[in-house]
């Protein structure tokens, strides 16, 4: 009985499936986009084709095509495909498939293919329990996840794996998405629209058919013509794809650093507006802009230290959301501030000469006076007071090894002035 009913769910599922997945490609020809991976005599595509796919691991953002490229290897290959979820699969049921798959390859030289959704959902120990069978070529693995695998995956796991990172879809390639998803719904979809529910999408393909599925079934229940109201209303929540706690982490901090650093206001707002609306932690943006404001303005403008000070101090403060104001001003400023990075040009080569020459001691006339006997032992001897006599102002104070080293050699941008000499 309980089949029968399974039978007839499977009928119907076709008709009351989300449109996302009734549109979900079977064949690799109906793929679209990721170009960078699967274009014509691309090494992924070939081996695809030829039916020698190797352990992989398909790294991307939500609805760029992981799952939609492994189910495209499940219909094409001759080896035997098994699926799961690290969100609900154990450490048995994973021995259970590569128990499988050892028995398939003893008896009838047949190939396992296990497609692991969620791969970075797995703990050190389960992903460990698939080692062996990967080292073995017991199994394929073929791993799905919206993380940065360098970052959850195991090394061990890691080397033996291809990786291959799936990009957000261009609005070009959803629009292609989109026009087909209206033919399935056998609904008409301006071109202006069809931009639209792209733009909204996010890079996202399961996204984009959502809105237009939405959006038609809402326009065809108030008896009108499909518009941009309907899709708007459809696509109230923008896609944010922002884990503070991992990639896209470490990739907006960036943007938003080097943005700065290269005197692009715009974009430096773009990313810190990102990073907030992403739940970033307004302390943390705070203090990459304390180190931005002295290893790439320093000198140049020594007022940057202050206002980038100001904002840390502001978030403590005032705290979210009023201080976003103070981040914006400071990014805005750090932006537009003279650069220089004579500082920490400076600090590091006087570290890398502390590192090969050691703790050089400073020359007798420098060192410390204020105890008993420091001048008998001819501390301070010779010591030519700058504010007594302007000669102490021309005196190389480095150790006797280092005389006549320049460790600070400013360029000439914004407040830091070159020296007479150019140096």
């Amino acid at each position: 009985m309980e089949d029968l009913f399974s039978d007839a769910a499977n009928e119907r599922l076709p008709e009351t499936a989300p449109l996302a997945l009734r549109m979900r490609p079977q064949r690799l020809e109906d793929f679209v986009g990721q170009e960078q991976i699967l274009g014509e005599q691309s090494a992924l595509r070939l081996a695809i084709a030829e039916d020698r796919v190797g352990s992989s691991i398909l790294y991307g953002p939500p609805g760029s095509g992981k799952t939609t490229l492994a189910r495209v290897i499940a219909n094409t290959t001759g080896a035997y495909f098994e699926e799961l979820s690290a969100v609900s699969a154990t450490v048995s049921q994973v021995r259970e498939v590569i128990a499988g798959a050892r028995e398939r390859l003893g008896a009838h030289g047949q190939r396992t293919i296990l497609f692991l959704d969620e791969i970075h959902r797995f703990n050190k120990a389960q992903q460990d329990a698939l080692l062996p069978a990967v080292e073995e070529g017991i199994l394929t693995l073929i791993g799905a996840t919206t993380e940065n695998p360098y970052f959850e995956v195991n090394s061990a796991l890691l080397s033996r794996s291809q990786i291959y990172e799936l990009e957000p879809l261009s609005e070009e390639d959803l629009g292609i998405v989109v026009r087909r998803g209206a033919e399935e719904l056998g609904t008409e979809v301006p071109d202006e629209m069809v931009e639209l529910i792209a733009r909204r999408a996010g890079g996202d393909a399961r996204n984009a058919l959502n809105i237009l599925e939405l959006a038609s079934q809402t326009a065809m229940a108030r008896d009108q013509v499909l518009g941009h109201g309907h899709i708007e209303d459809a696509a109230r929540k923008r896609p944010l794809v922002y884990d503070k706690g991992g990639d896209a982490h470490y990739d907006f901090v960036s943007a938003f650093i080097k943005s700065m650093r290269g005197s692009d206001p715009d974009a430096a707002v773009y990313y810190l507006a990102a990073m907030l609306e992403g739940g970033e932690d307004p302390r943390f943006i705070a203090r990459r802009m304390i180190v931005l404001a002295s290893e790439d303005i320093g000198l140049a403008d020594p007022q940057a230290l202050v206002v980038a000070v100001a904002a840390a101090q502001a978030v403590e403060h005032v705290g979210l959301p009023e201080a976003r104001l103070n981040l914006a001003e400071a990014a805005i400023y750090l932006a537009l501030a003279p650069k220089s990075n004579a500082v920490i040009k400076a600090l590091g080569e006087a570290a890398q000469d502390v590192r090969e020459h050691g703790h050089v001691r400073p020359p007798d006339e420098l060192r410390d006076t204020h105890y008993y006997g420091a001048k008998k032992l001819g501390r301070g001897k010779e010591y030519i007071y700058p504010h007594s006599d302007p000669r102490g102002f021309e005196v190389d104070h480095l150790p006797e090894p280092l005389k006549g080293k320049k460790y600070y050699r400013p360029p000439g941008s914004g407040e830091e002035k070159e020296d007479e000499d150019g140096d």
